[in-house]
């Protein structure tokens, strides 16, 4: 029967801390036992004490040496540290226990006075880094002190909210890219495409490459946003997103006291009345100037200019408005000047209706309705509705005015960006990547917030409808501290705390509706502490500065003190795993991809350089 390395015997109990007297011949740093070459009792390495039939895993924090012959007082004979005077002591810090062949945390046995110390088996390796027979895994790299394969569970780990940290160039973005493409390549790839859809947002476009995650074009979508004047493709947004009072509020920056009440009542109407229909839309505003011209004793002097103005602004016919802007107000009297027979009693007379082309301004809305954008027509249709309460003086238009430019400019930069459409079930493949490095920063805000609600809300009603999860839905969010900055309840941002609650909301109701979040960012600590606490797996690649650090020690029950330690001097591409799919901690570095990899690579100057074949054209 093949016997476990013995390396010394447990001297000293405190705790889950004991002590280790190691024998003389077991100071190697590694070591080749029936064929497998085995890690040597270092600073991080397992170590197993034997207890009867039970394996206690523990790991070495710490080691020294004590001097046997340090007793001599003359200095000319002192044997201190001299051949075969001193011992190596090693500390070590209980992890778990293997028992019945699995690895299981607990504090029901601990190590004893006596107790043999073995090197860890490759067997105990692998049931301590939690592989079970026949579980679906996925390879993410190897362990740095043991070099060995690190193989990442998908059932506990996918299934899960993710998050990937580290500073510039540590090797995050290669991990991400790493661990999915690992998935996609598993046996279930093909039904998974049926299942499941994953959407990353990429504020600075490193995934959008040909083959990227190693899938073709037939899996895979990218849109890439662009709101300079070359353009881009347009991402699809259902449109009762968009036309939300809600929404609109925070996208307008629409102040409470008046403004958000105008766009609730506005958005009412419209949603209710207008939104589908051209000549609702048509008669609804030609009923307004109607109104005003009749109620010309009573109406705000400006109101028939006002609408002249709209009307133009929507390329209505100049020759059917020349009637029109002919008709003024007394400015001492507010009567409007009309000739006789315009109005009969309270309405207008078939003569004024003829005279003023009343009929043919109609046709021609409807017609310019019909072919507008949705945009086009929601920007209309507010400034009708401004318009409108203003009129009969309900509203003071100082109040509102302000609203105005807001909207225009808003409702173009939506324009230029989103397609609005009325179901998204054929508007995305299985792998969705929406690159935001060509848009500008008001988009760059609104289109994660706007789009991730909207892809949450579709499953959630889905799964509730099917009282099952039958699909998932996986969000990538890359870079991810540009819009969950933890630091924005502080500064009153309205707009900025809207967004960062549907988040939260999202992550803490996500999961029991098969809806996971993967967030990678290089400033943990800039991320809301809701949305950290409710992490389950963490992959922690080099961090350095202290915030980030307390951070990760603050909301990571399962970061241990020696794998804490060693963040800030990780190398490129290592890392620490840690969370509810991993028993302990793992040091491992992770496979850096050689063909398809994101565009994240450090820049060689030198190669740069070298390539240079005309200097005039830097003149």
């Amino acid at each position: 029967m093949k016997q476990n390395k013995r390396v010394g015997v447990i001297i000293e109990v405190d705790g889950n801390l004991s002590k280790v007297g190691m024998y003389n011949e077991t100071n190697d740093s590694d070591y080749i036992w029936y064929g497998d070459i085995l890690t040597g009792p270092k600073v991080g390495a397992y170590l197993t004490i034997n207890q009867n039939d039970v394996k206690i895993i523990a790991t070495v924090f710490s080691e020294k040496i004590i001097d046997l012959q340090n007793d001599v007082s003359n200095d000319e004979f002192d044997n201190t540290f001299s051949k075969n005077s001193i011992k190596r002591i090693i500390s070590l810090k209980v992890k778990g226990v293997i028992e019945n062949n699995n690895f299981h945390v607990t504090s029901k046995y601990v190590p004893m006075i006596g107790n043999v110390v073995t090197l860890t088996t490759k067997d105990e390796l692998n049931l301590i880094y939690g592989i079970y027979k026949n579980e679906l895994t996925v390879n993410i790299g190897k362990s740095i002190l043991e070099e060995y394969d690190i193989n990442i569970p998908v059932n506990r780990f996918f299934a899960s909210h993710i998050g990937i940290f580290g500073n510039t160039g540590s090797g995050k973005s290669n991990t991400l890219h790493k661990l999915y493409k690992e998935l996609f390549q598993t046996k279930y790839a093909e039904n998974m495409k049926k299942r499941s859809q994953f959407f990353v947002i990429d504020f600075n476009g490193e995934y959008t490459q040909e083959n990227q995650f190693a899938l073709s074009d037939e899996f895979k979508k990218v849109f890439t946003i662009n709101t300079g004047k070359c353009g881009g493709q347009k991402l699809p947004i259902l449109k009762d997103y968009i036309l939300d009072a809600d929404i609109l509020s925070i996208l307008f920056d629409a102040k409470p006291g008046t403004q958000v009440p105008f766009l609730r009542n506005a958005m009412r109407t419209y949603n209710e009345k207008v939104r589908n229909s051209a000549s609702t839309f048509g008669q609804m505003e030609i009923g307004l100037l109607k109104r005003i011209i009749v109620s010309h004793k009573s109406v705000n002097a400006n109101s028939l200019y006002d609408w002249v103005e709209v009307a133009e602004k929507m390329n209505v016919n100049t020759f059917l408005l020349d009637k029109l802007k002919k008709l003024h107000f007394y400015n001492d009297y507010g009567n409007l000047k009309i000739e006789d027979g315009y109005i009969d009693g309270e309405q207008l007379s078939q003569y004024g209706i003829k005279e003023l082309k009343i009929n043919e301004i109609e046709d021609d809305v409807i017609s310019i309705i019909e072919d507008s954008s949705e945009f086009e027509k929601l920007k209309y249709f507010l400034a009708f509705q401004r318009i409108y309460v203003s009129a009969w003086k309900s509203t003071n238009l100082e109040y509102i005015n302000p609203l105005f430019k807001r909207i225009e400019n808003s409702l173009n930069s939506l324009e230029k960006v989103i397609d609005l459409v009325d179901n998204i079930s054929d508007s995305y493949a299985f792998m969705n990547i929406i690159s935001l490095a060509d848009a500008n920063q008001e988009t760059t805000r609104l289109i994660p917030m706007l789009f991730s609600k909207m892809i949450y809300d579709d499953h959630k009603e889905y799964v509730t409808s099917c009282k099952t999860v039958k699909k998932t839905k996986h969000l990538i969010i890359d870079e991810a501290h540009n819009i969950l900055n933890g630091q924005i309840r502080r500064n009153s941002d309205d707009w900025q705390d809207y967004r960062l609650g549907i988040f939260e909301e999202i992550i803490k109701e996500g999961r029991k509706f098969g809806f996971f979040i993967t967030i990678a960012s290089q400033r943990p600590s800039d991320i809301s502490p809701t949305i950290m606490s409710q992490i389950h797996n963490y992959i922690i690649h080099r961090l350095v500065n202290d915030n980030d650090l307390n951070m990760l020690i603050n909301t990571m029950p399962t970061l241990d003190k020696f794998s804490f330690q060693m963040i800030p001097s990780l190398g490129q591409g290592e890392a620490v795993i840690t969370g509810n799919a991993i028993k302990v901690p793992i040091l491992v570095k992770v496979n850096k991809e050689k063909v398809i990899r994101p565009k994240s690579d450090d820049i060689v100057l030198t190669s740069l350089w070298e390539d240079i074949d005309d200097f005039s054209t830097w003149l």
